[in-house]
């Protein structure tokens, strides 16, 4: 786990060190300082509000005891279980079989699942599934998200404004309008692909995490292979409209995913996510 947070703080500073690198491409140092500032901005107001900024984009309804009694309950039994304050709970109107978890700590935590996946898996796999959100609460993973998530979002915006409207080196001058677009072009992919490496870096932690919470490994395991089948046959609009959100859930809500996008995976392969379940199950990891 050490390995896996020291990889994770790497992955961190590159996103942030990408982002000043553009501001220096249209501003020289100026520029560097204020992309530096602008994104430590950006940070903290997605630390401080990461968990509304992103329920709002699936317009998720806040369920109680008794408006959900079922989901209520089993969420906090699984915090007690996890000796975690119980998180806020969450229900999205969606076919799509998928659940996340958002907010800075697990003080201010909350927890979503779509009305798919609760139809679609019975109350052992359910339990797994949220068992492994419970465990990205109690991992902060939910804040590295939202973060990483802003970050490459702003990159890419900054990088499109360097390619509308140009940039100045250290000495004023006008950048080479071909290095601009190359910048322009590039900086979001790599940004992208930082962002998708934070993601498939926590993934596993989390599923080992929620095995742990759960005592259960095989309900998570189940309940992966059922998601990765039923969520490619139905989309999910607000995930493809916010895509910067995949990471957050589960399994990826995405449509398409073979060939070079790939590289761009949210999540690990769900096979090796159901090995390294199944291995746990059997005491060897």
């Amino acid at each position: 786990m050490g390995f896996n947070w020291f990889k994770t703080t790497l992955l961190m500073a590159a996103i942030l060190a990408l982002f000043v690198v553009i501001g220096g491409m249209m501003g020289g140092k100026t520029g560097m300082l204020i992309a530096l500032l602008l994104g430590g901005g950006m940070n903290v107001y997605a630390y401080w509000n990461s968990d509304q900024m992103v329920l709002r984009m699936y317009n998720a309804q806040q369920v109680d005891a008794q408006s959900a009694p079922e989901l209520y309950g089993m969420v906090a039994e699984l915090a007690q279980r996890a000796n975690m304050p119980m998180p806020r709970v969450y229900v999205i109107h969606e076919e799509q079989p998928n659940a996340f978890a958002t907010g800075r700590n697990p003080e201010h935590a909350a927890v979503a699942a779509t009305t798919g996946i609760m139809r679609m898996l019975d109350y052992r796999e359910l339990r797994g599934v949220m068992a492994h959100e419970l465990a990205h609460v109690k991992h902060r993973d939910t804040l590295i998200s939202t973060v990483s998530a802003t970050m490459a979002g702003a990159i890419s915006a900054l990088a499109n404004f360097a390619m509308f409207f140009g940039g100045r080196d250290e000495s004023g001058r006008p950048v080479n309008p071909i290095a601009g677009i190359a910048v322009a072009l590039l900086a979001p992919l790599a940004a992208s692909l930082i962002q998708m490496a934070i993601s498939r870096a926590r993934e596993f932690e989390a599923d080992r995490g929620g095995a742990e919470i759960s005592g259960d490994p095989l309900a998570l395991a189940a309940a992966l292979q059922k998601i990765e089948y039923y969520a490619q046959y139905r989309t999910m609009p607000a995930a493809e409209a916010h895509p910067e959100t995949a990471q957050m859930m589960i399994i990826n809500p995405l449509s398409g995913g073979g060939g070079i996008s790939s590289l761009f995976r949210t999540h690990p392969h769900t096979e090796e996510r159901i090995a390294r379940l199944q291995e746990i199950a059997r005491g060897g990891v």
